[in-house]
């Protein structure tokens, strides 16, 4: 005779649930690291040129550890898609703009969306040939944002309601 209660089958499910959760953070929060330590590697830049900062909000281009990721401070972490923001160099001169990014996992895939942009899969664990075909991606939609509004720009067309980005400027001994 069983003498678990309700509660204690409640209390088993939320575990089960939190482990889960633990579980999708630490695969998004890896693959986000992994990210901001390879695209300036991948961009050629010497100088430290890609940050984890907060999807929304202020921010200026430091490293925010865990306050980079949008299950920060939530009390009990929730399961689904979390985001987090890149900083990203963008000039010799000090412009930074954020790359907004969600990811969760989705059975064995990490299922990743650049925000205003396209969607990328990575099969679990994630490779490093599946990293460099992510980098590609993010070098791509970066230069296409920047190249399509200086061509809407000279046809007489730009502005627009297309979702942006967010730059700021910091002075290189800031960062």
């Amino acid at each position: 005779m069983s003498t678990a209660t309700r509660f204690d089958t409640l209390a088993n499910a939320a575990i089960r649930y939190g482990e889960a959760s633990l579980d999708n953070y630490t695969l998004v929060r890896s693959l986000a690291e992994r990210v901001a330590s390879g695209f300036c590697r991948y961009l050629g830049d010497e100088k430290k040129c890609v940050h984890l900062v907060p999807p929304e909000g202020p921010f200026s281009p430091t490293d925010y550890g865990s306050g980079a990721f949008s299950v920060s401070g939530k009390g009990f972490l929730p399961l689904g898609s979390i985001k987090f923001g890149l900083a990203v160099r963008v000039s010799h001169t000090g412009d930074w703009i954020r790359l907004v990014i969600s990811a969760e996992k989705e059975g064995p895939d990490l299922d990743v969306s650049i925000i205003g942009g396209r969607d990328f899969a990575f099969r679990l664990p994630v490779s490093e040939e599946r990293l460099q075909d992510f980098f590609n991606l993010l070098f791509e939609h970066l230069t296409d944002w920047f190249n399509d509004r200086a061509d809407h720009y000279l046809n007489g067309s730009y502005g627009g309601g297309a979702i942006g980005f967010e730059f700021i400027h910091a002075d290189e001994g800031d960062v």
